[in-house]
C-alpha cells in the first residue's frame, strides 16, 4: 500500500500508515535476519551535510538486503550549481531505485521529488528530520509503551528541524509533546497552527514554555546540540541564551520519576546540551536510539519499494 511513496515530513503520511512503519522496524530488529530484499535495486545517498548516523543507517539498512547504495557528496556531482536540481534528479530519476538527500533547503528534497520519478526520501533539511523522529518514536515505545498518551519533553533549541519534526510524529500519534525553551527560540507558529488541529484529532497536546520544570511527570527529555549546522557563527549566542536549559542531572529529577528516559538525536556536545553523567548514564537511551535509526529507516525503505 506503500510502494513508490516518498518521505519529506510526517504530514503526509497518516497515523495508520506510521505505525506500520513502526511495527515493521520492531518486527525488523527482532529478527536481525537480512534477506537480499533489495538486491537489484539502486539507492542514490546525496549529501550536502556530514553525517554519521544517517549515511550509515541507510548504507547498511539498505546494502545488507543486498542493494546498492552510491554516496555522492557536492563535491562528486553537480547538484545546483553546472546542472539545476531539476535536471539533477532528472537524471537520478532514471538511473536509481530511490534518493535520499540530506542537506540545507526543504526546497530541494521537494523538487528532487518532483521531477525524479522515484520515492525521495529526507534524511535532514533545515526544516526537518523525518527519519529521526521515526527512530525516537520506537525507543520511546520501547522503554516507555505504546506512544499515545506518553510525555516527550523537548528541551533546547525550539526552532530546530528535530524539534519540529517531533511536534508533526507527535501530534499524529498522540504523544504529548512540550518544547522548552527560551521565548526566542520559539517554534515557527505557522507550524504549530497546522499541528494542533492534527493533534486535537488523535488526543495529543503541544506544550510551548519557557520553564524547566515543566518536564515534570515526563516520560522521557530529548535535548540536542545548542548550535545547528550552518549556525556555527552564533555558538557564543547560543551558548549563553540556552545554559539554563542544559540537561544535567538536576533536570532528570524535575520529572519526578526515576524511569524517565534521556533522547538525544547525536552527535552530541557533553558539557553544552547535556553532561556527560546524564548521556552515559543509567537513563539515556540514546544509544538504542542510534541504532533505531537502521531499523527505522530499512523499514521505509522496505515498505517503499517493495510488493
Amino acid at each position: 500500500m506503500l510502494k513508490g511513496r516518498s518521505l519529506l515530513t510526517w504530514f503526509e503520511w497518516t497515523k495508520v500508515e506510521i505505525r506500520f512503519l513502526l511495527d515493521v522496524a520492531k518486527q525488523l530488529k527482532a529478527e536481525n535476519k537480512p534477506q537480499q530484499r533489495f538486491a537489484g535495486k539502486t539507492l542514490a545517498l546525496l549529501f550536502e551535510k556530514r553525517s554519521t548516523r544517517t549515511r550509515c543507517a541507510f548504507e547498511t539498512a539498505f546494502g545488507e538486503e543486498g542493494g546498492h547504495p552510491v554516496f555522492l557528496s557536492t563535491t562528486d556531482i553537480q547538484l545546483g550549481a553546472k546542472e539545476s536540481i531539476e535536471d539533477t534528479a532528472r537524471v537520478l530519476g532514471r538511473m536509481f531505485s530511490a534518493i535520499q538527500f540530506r542537506g540545507y533547503k526543504q526546497s530541494t528534497v521537494e523538487t528532487l521529488f518532483k521531477y525524479s520519478g522515484v520515492p525521495v526520501y529526507n534524511g535532514l533539511t533545515d526544516d526537518f528530520h523525518p527519519t529521526q523522529a521515526l527512530a525516537d518514536i520506537m525507543t520511546l515505545e520501547e522503554y516507555c509503551g505504546t506512544a499515545p498518551g506518553k510525555k516527550l519533553a523537548f528541551i533546547g533549541d525550539g526552532r530546530n528541524n528535530v524539534a519540529r519534526s517531533l511536534v508533526v510524529i507527535c501530534a499524529k500519534l498522540g504523544v504529548h509533546i512540550m518544547i522548552i525553551t527560551p521565548p526566542a527560540l520559539n517554534p515557527d507558529p505557522v507550524l504549530l497552527s497546522r499541528c494542533k488541529p492534527i493533534a486535537a484529532e488523535s488526543g495529543a497536546t503541544i506544550t510551548v514554555t519557557a520553564d524547566p520544570a515543566a518536564v515534570a511527570g515526563a516520560d522521557a527529555i530529548y535535548t540536542d546540540v545548542w548550535t545547528s549546522m550552518g549556525e556555527e557563527s552564533k555558538k557564543a549566542e547560543r551558548a549563553a541564551l540556552l545554559q539554563p536549559y542544559q540537561v544535567n542531572q538536576s533536570l532528570m529529577e524535575k520529572t519526578g520519576r526515576q524511569d524517565t528516559i534521556f533522547l538525544h538525536c547525536l552527535p552530541a556536545v557533553k558539557g553544552e546540551e547535556v553532561t556527560a553523567e546524564v548521556i552515559d548514564g543509567p537513563q539515556s537511551r540514546a544509544w538504542d536510539e542510534a541504532e533505531n535509526r537502521k531499523w527505522t529507516i530499512k523499514a521505509i525503505l522496505l515498505a517503499t519499494l517493495m510488493d
